[in-house]
């Protein structure tokens, strides 16, 4: 069992299963709903615990009484919470999803961690004691970067969630070991995959993916390059699938090489498409 440190967003998400997102004055009823802890972060460490490890959030929570639904769903999969702003009286963001049954795809709306932004000294002192692994998200820059740069003073390895370029991600890329993103993440002045790659070799992070969805993965790896071939599914809902790849990520790489880690995480999150919600993949895989 490997215990991994998950830096980052913590929302509560309302997720609406519809035949399509609604449109101007339209008042839809759902087919399905659910509530759950969510943020890239978090849903890499339920992934990460699922997969049998022991998982920390680090990010803000408060004391609001909507929060008591973020540390319920988190208590169920053996998360653990260390909050960084545990006084705050204000509610945790809230996303609002709504899943196309007939594609999968998703609508998402939130605030994400723009208000809920936390100084480096709100961490909790030895929190990286027997850590494994840590994976940073973004949303809470400066404590990332903190926990980044202690973490590669410790030889404990550093994954970044590259979901979308944040503005403060150059401060954090020199202490990165993985950087695994999305065809999303756009440095600046870089748009081409080409461009994106050799900006990210430039800060001397060792090993480098990127996911496209269903389509094959593009790495780099000490100077090899290749594609890694993605299962084809019939999505039932994507939401959460890329957080997951990450939580599974930081599990296979503690045991396995690059490659075969990427190739096992994306077996893992193809799955979790199959099911509604960013929980019931895990629930039916029991």
């Amino acid at each position: 069992m490997y215990r991994g440190l998950f830096v980052g967003l913590v929302t509560l998400d309302l997720i609406y299963l519809a035949d399509s997102a609604p449109q101007n004055n339209q008042k839809m009823v759902a087919a399905d709903y659910t509530v759950a802890a969510g943020g890239p972060a978090t849903n890499a460490a339920v992934t990460f615990a699922h997969l049998g490890n022991q998982a920390d959030i680090l990010g803000v929570v408060g004391s609001h009484p909507m929060t008591q639904l973020i540390y319920r769903d988190l208590e169920n999969y053996r998360v653990a919470i260390a909050d960084l702003e545990p006084n705050q009286p204000t509610p945790p963001p809230v996303s609002s999803i709504i899943v196309t049954q007939a594609t999968g795809e998703r609508a998402v709306i939130s605030i994400n961690a723009a208000k809920t932004q936390a100084s480096s000294t709100s961490i909790p002192v030895n929190i990286l004691p027997d850590i494994d692994i840590v994976l940073i998200d973004g949303h809470q820059m400066e404590v990332g970067k903190a926990i980044a740069q202690t973490a590669k003073n410790h030889n404990i390895p550093v994954v970044i969630d590259g979901g979308s370029w944040k503005p403060g991600f150059e401060e954090i890329l020199p202490f990165v070991d993985y950087a695994i993103c999305s065809a999303n993440f756009h440095p600046p002045n870089c748009n081409a995959e080409v461009e994106v790659i050799d900006y990210l070799s430039n800060f001397g992070i060792p090993h480098i993916a990127i996911t496209h969805g269903d389509q094959p993965i593009a790495y780099l790896s000490s100077e090899q390059s290749g594609t890694i071939t993605v299962s084809h599914i019939i999505p039932v809902d994507t939401l959460g699938a890329g957080d997951i790849f990450h939580g599974a990520f930081c599990h296979y790489i503690l045991s396995d090489n690059f490659t075969h880690a990427l190739a096992q995480a994306a077996n893992i999150a193809a799955g979790s498409c199959q099911f509604f919600g960013t929980r019931r993949w895990m629930e039916e895989k029991q």
